[in-house]
């Protein structure tokens, strides 16, 4: 393991019970992260989606991405104290069902980091199976 959840949170403002990412493997700062999302009974979405039947939102998925995401750009001197705010969010598919007790493996590929915004190409996976996929555009703003 590369950083814990404390190194992260070193790194992105994100904290209890929205922050995520619970750990990252590999990265290349400002270029591309693997990271991992350990979906727990215990989080608090699955009381209401859905009871019975605990499926991850789509949108916590795509979240998950961006904040590994956010790690990799943030872990850049130039972008550290910054926030990272979606701008867009293209071309989401979702393929599989997220639930309690899988991993969830972020990838996400930096392809376009500017001074102001970014761009990255993001996919989640569960034991190699595409679970989301999509592209996110971020832009930076101050950390108030």
């Amino acid at each position: 393991m590369l950083l814990n959840k404390d190194q992260i949170k070193e790194l992105i403002p994100h904290r209890e019970p929205f922050i995520l990412v619970d750990e990252v493997e590999e990265m290349v700062p400002g270029e591309s992260i693997i990271a991992y999302k350990h979906v727990r009974a215990d989080e608090y979405y699955f009381q209401g989606h859905f009871p019975g039947n605990p499926i991850m939102p789509g949108v916590l998925q795509v979240e998950s991405l961006a904040q590994a995401g956010a790690v990799a750009v943030m872990s850049k001197d130039e972008y550290k104290g910054k926030l990272a705010l979606f701008s867009m969010i293209k071309s989401a598919k979702f393929k599989r069902v997220v639930r309690p007790g899988d991993t969830l493996r972020l990838d996400v590929k930096l392809d376009k980091l500017r001074s102001r915004s970014g761009t990255g190409v993001c996919e989640a996976t569960v034991d190699g199976e595409l679970a989301c996929k999509c592209e996110i555009m971020f832009m930076f703003a101050p950390q108030e």
